[in-house]
């Protein structure tokens, strides 16, 4: 538990006192966003505010985990660094899209095959990883099969995990991408799908297998370590969100909103919960459905469902304010939550 406390706090610190730095920094070479030209009215007085913000969180991040292990004179778990890896791997592709998007004054950056090329190196690099490295239990960080609380069915062949896991990776990094779109909304939602897997990993260590061999012990391999790492990100993003809420002073970009995709996909898997996140992390599908959506029935009837997609711009076309989008849209992933960690504790409540 100390270890949960340390990085959360260092993290936060370290978010706090350096993102004043960033944004002048920022400003001072002129790294702005660019604004669509098709995007809400309203967004252009956004134009040239600080973007990459998410370089911050991905630093108060690594540096709350090593610095939480470091204070307790401990080392890092396998699956902490397998998750860190993708969380810093993500976040670099993401910077990659951000700096040539800035380079080259335009809205879009990479493009689309190489974006996905970056997301796919590095997301099959942990889906591999997490395959291996047992420990003296034969527990591995990840495992070959689907979960929902626990793992449940067959295992699956190697490349098929793999195929699953990069989905997981790219829809959920993209989905938080999209989520993006105004002031505060992405770091908020983030914030609770990672205050579920501190929660999680607390519940996984009490109830683990290694512990006990009871007959609903989990066989997560460092579930300690794992709530680490979602406490390390959480105080990085709540650092941010002090200075990314409305009127935002500056933008996480694909750098951040990439990386904290990558970070919760990871925490996901590592912690045998993958179609369990489709609930915690309930706000980033129902916006990005909008989108598929949106784009499915434009192709079809050549009628749109929505005013815009993402769902959150088709609310400011309806004439909701930023703010109140905003805190509605918390309040939405914040039911997800609740039910997603309901869920997860059904199967101890009394019978």
């Amino acid at each position: 538990m100390t270890g949960i406390l340390v990085a959360a706090a260092l993290s936060l610190l370290v978010s706090l006192l350096i993102m004043p730095m960033v944004i002048r920094m920022l400003y001072r070479f002129k790294f702005g966003q660019e604004i669509r030209d098709d995007g809400p009215e309203g967004h252009k007085s956004k134009q040239g505010t600080p973007t990459m913000g998410g370089i911050v969180i991905i630093l108060g991040a690594v540096i709350g985990y090593f610095g939480a292990h470091l204070a307790s004179m401990t080392r890092p778990t396998v699956s902490g660094l397998l998750v860190m890896f993708l969380f810093v791997g993500l976040g670099a592709v993401g910077f990659l899209d951000d700096f040539i998007k800035i380079y080259k004054r335009r809205s879009l950056g990479l493009r689309s095959g190489a974006k996905m090329l970056g997301q796919a190196i590095v997301g099959i690099g942990f889906a591999v990883g997490v395959t291996f490295f047992p420990n003296n239990y034969t527990y591995t960080p990840g495992s070959p099969h689907l979960s929902f609380l626990r793992d449940f069915g067959p295992a699956l062949a190697l490349p098929v995990f793999a195929i699953w896991a990069l989905f997981l990776i790219v829809g959920f990094s993209n989905a938080v991408n999209l989520t993006d779109g105004l002031d505060g909304l992405a770091t908020g939602a983030t914030i609770l799908s990672l205050v579920a897997y501190v929660i999680i990993g607390n519940w996984q260590l009490r109830q683990s297998c290694v512990n006990a061999l009871e007959a609903n012990c989990y066989t997560v391999r460092d579930p300690l370590d794992l709530a680490v790492v979602a406490a390390a990100g959480l105080g990085g993003c709540i650092g941010f969100l002090w200075y990314n809420a409305p009127p935002a002073k500056i933008f996480m970009g694909d750098t951040g909103s990439l990386a904290l995709g990558g970070l919760i996909v990871g925490l996901a898997i590592t912690t045998r919960t993958q179609l369990l996140l489709l609930i915690i992390g309930g706000l980033f599908v129902l916006i990005t459905l909008s989108v598929m959506l949106q784009i499915g029935s434009f192709r079809l009837t050549g009628k749109r469902i929505f005013r815009m997609a993402p769902l959150q711009h088709h609310f400011e076309l309806k004439g909701w304010a930023e703010s109140t989008i905003v805190i509605r849209f918390w309040i939405i992933q914040g039911l997800f939550v609740g039910v997603g960690i309901g869920l997860f504790y059904l199967e101890w409540m009394p019978r």
